[in-house]
């Protein structure tokens, strides 16, 4: 028998991450490592656990396998509970057939049971691919202070980002009036994070009536939301001032990556309040050779690094060898940078081999297309053969010899 749970979370982590391209081939987004020793999923389960939650359900549907390993019985991140937990919901037959998660809202109507199980008087519903620590239960006093039928967490944007995203205009005590999702012309600043409070009840009546509704895409910001406004629900804007970023681009991945290395961008993954668990496996420390030169970059237990680091993210069983470069550019696990390599404004991926002499990416003062410009990525498992070349902005995703087209 389940105790009655005050609040639940529900993380949506199916997503495919096509934009991530070959980052994302053969794992979820929210699988894709972060920081030297994190994968995606560690910030919002650990935002959970410190706010106090302990029952959370993560929604997965495409390439789930390495984030249910990862995620496991959910010890590192202190939910592996006798009562609560963390718990892993992919979409499941039915006796009235079967379907893949339609939207975000679907994903979460399927799932009714699993919050039905502990009877919460409050639900929060996630996005398993944002970096930022927030703590959740500040939201649900809030929440619970203006009586609300929902609570969203809205972000200040520049006019010119506001297109990326769903906008609401809200009253002074922060009540919502409306709401545009990727409006062109934004009557507001105020972006929705993907962070939702819901009372239970409420939850479950919107749930059901979008479901029932054939010309609905199933989604929160495109049909729930705008159906709560349009029936007066009252709806209210949590203003957050931290930290945030989407990370569903080549170019934002790295970014938040590098922001790890900037000293006053305020994201200490590691401090008390707040602090980001994750499934850090045994490493031994890390290695830095004789002739190493390391700058301004994250090497984590279980690197072994003979040349140049230079502003970079490395990750555990990453190798640079002597007379390699590796600069503003993140390294996944287990890859090897051989003798000579350069790789310059690069992401590259799970268990690589750069070979010797090969150059990667190139940094923009070096490039005379400027448009054209941009992180050069390396695929899982891909190995780049001795002295090939991989130019700025190109996406590889099988082994290559020569230069890789553009």
């Amino acid at each position: 028998m389940n105790i009655k749970k005050h609040c639940v979370a529900m993380i949506l982590a199916g997503g495919q991450g096509s934009r991530l391209y070959a980052l994302t081939q053969g794992i979820a987004k929210p699988a894709v490592p972060f920081g030297g020793k994190y994968r995606i999923i560690d910030f919002p389960l650990s935002n959970c656990i410190n706010s106090g939650i302990d029952t959370v359900g993560v929604l997965t549907q495409y390439q789930p396998l390495e984030l249910n390993e990862y995620i496991g019985n959910g010890g590192p991140w202190d939910l592996d509970r006798a009562s609560g937990g963390v718990f892993v919901l992919p979409p499941y037959q039915k006796s009235s057939g079967s379907d893949w998660y339609t939207g975000t809202a679907n994903a979460i109507y399927q799932n009714l049971r699993f919050i039905d199980r502990y009877d919460p008087d409050y639900v929060v519903i996630l996005s398993g691919d944002h970096i930022y620590k927030m703590d959740y239960s500040k939201m649900l006093e809030f929440h619970k202070k203006k009586d609300a039928d929902c609570t969203i967490a809205v972000l200040e944007v520049s006019r010119e980002e506001a297109s990326r995203f769903g906008i609401m205009s809200a009253l002074e005590d922060g009540k919502i009036y409306e709401f545009e999702e990727k409006p062109k012309e934004p009557k507001s600043l105020l972006a929705s994070m993907g962070i939702y409070i819901f009372s239970t009840g409420v939850l479950r009546k919107y749930l059901q009536a979008d479901e029932e509704d054939p010309a609905s895409s199933k989604d929160f910001g495109k049909n729930i939301i705008p159906a709560m406004l349009a029936a007066g629900s009252s709806l209210y804007a949590y203003p957050y001032t931290g930290y945030w970023k989407d990370v569903g681009t080549i170019g934002s991945l790295w970014e938040a990556n590098m922001d790890l290395l900037d000293p006053s961008v305020p994201l200490d993954l590691g401090s008390s309040e707040l602090r980001i668990y994750g499934r850090n496996t045994a490493h031994p420390p890390q290695y830095v050779g004789p002739a190493a030169q390391i700058q301004n970059s994250i090497i984590p237990e279980g690197a072994v690094v003979d040349g140049m680091v230079d502003f970079a993210v490395l990750f555990g069983d990453v190798k640079v060898a002597k007379d390699a470069v590796v600069r503003d550019s993140i390294v996944f696990p287990g890859t090897v940078i051989e003798s000579g390599a350069v790789v310059e404004y690069s992401i590259i991926a799970e268990n690589c081999v750069i070979g010797a002499g090969a150059k990667i990416g190139s940094r923009p003062e070096d490039t005379m297309d400027k448009e054209n410009w941009g992180i050069a990525v390396i695929g899982n498992n891909v190995k780049v053969g001795a002295g090939a070349t991989v130019p700025a902005k190109v996406i590889v995703d099988k082994d290559i010899q020569g230069v890789a087209e553009i």
